[in-house]
C-alpha cells in the first residue's frame, strides 16, 4: 500500500476516520527536510516498512515546525491521540489506538514487531 500524506486541513479528530492502520506522526518539512532529526533517523525505515504492495497501509501526519510543534496549543498535542513525541508511529483499528512507537529509540528495533502483530 502507499503511504498517504494528510493535508494541511487534517484535524486530530478526523484522523480517528482515516481509512489508514498506522498513522505516523513527523515534524514539518522546513528547507527540504524534516527539522526533528529522529524523525530523520528513521524516514528510510518507515517508508521500506509501508512502501510494498502488501504492506500494511499509512498516514504521514507532519506536526508542525519546531516552534508550532513545541507549542503545548499545538492540535495534534490533544485530541483522540495526544501526541507528545515526533516521530510517533500509532497503529489504530476501527478509529482507536491499539498501541504506539515513540520516538527513534523503539520505531527503529520495534516497526518490524509492530506491523506485524
Amino acid at each position: 500500500m502507499p503511504i498517504h500524506i494528510a493535508d494541511s486541513t487534517t484535524t486530530p479528530e478526523s484522523l480517528a476516520k482515516a481509512s489508514e492502520e498506522y498513522l505516523i506522526f513527523y515534524s514539518s518539512i522546513v528547507n527540504g527536510e524534516m527539522w526533528c532529526p529522529d524523525c530523520l533517523a528513521v524516514e528510510d525505515l518507515v517508508k521500506n516498512t509501508f512502501s510494498s504492495e502488501d504492506a500494511p497501509s499509512a498516514l504521514i501526519i507532519y506536526t508542525g515546525d519546531r516552534p508550532t510543534w513545541k507549542s503545548p496549543s499545538n492540535i495534534f498535542r490533544s485530541g483522540p491521540f495526544g501526541v507528545d513525541c515526533v516521530p510517533s508511529i500509532v497503529k489504530i483499528q476501527n478509529g482507536k489506538e491499539v498501541t504506539r512507537l515513540v520516538d527513534q529509540g523503539e520505531i527503529i528495533p520495534g516497526l518490524a514487531r509492530l506491523v506485524k502483530s
